[in-house]
């Protein structure tokens, strides 16, 4: 059996298929046009593309992978060098000075107020 939304009792009352497929304010069918293209290229659908994959740059992952395996006494997280190095000590920095401002924060918050 079939289901409809009446609006005059405001419960499920039972149906035709037609009616319960076509609710009212909505009308069945088709849009006359096609929707505009959203990007400027249209997308492969993976069973388009086929078994062969397109990279847009050459493959890296070895040349990293000789890198950091290499045993040589740094940490994984320096061994890329000077950037590796700021970065770190940046994080580190922000994570201290973050820390001593909360714990600025809470004192200043733990104070009684003077009225």
């Amino acid at each position: 059996m079939y289901y409809k939304f009446s609006g005059f009792t405001q419960k499920l009352t039972g149906s035709a298929p037609t009616a319960a497929y076509s609710p009212q304010g909505l009308r069945p069918g088709v849009p006359a046009e096609s929707p505009a293209m959203i990007f400027a290229t249209p997308t492969k659908v993976v069973s388009e593309s086929g078994a062969t994959v397109e990279y847009l740059g050459t493959n890296r992952v070895p040349d990293l992978q000789r890198l950091f395996q290499t045993s040589d006494g740094i940490p994984i997280h320096l061994k890329r060098g000077v950037p590796d190095r700021l970065l770190y000590r940046t994080t580190m920095a922000l994570t201290v000075g973050g820390a001593l401002y909360c714990m600025v924060a809470l004192y200043f918050a733990a104070q009684p107020s003077n009225k």
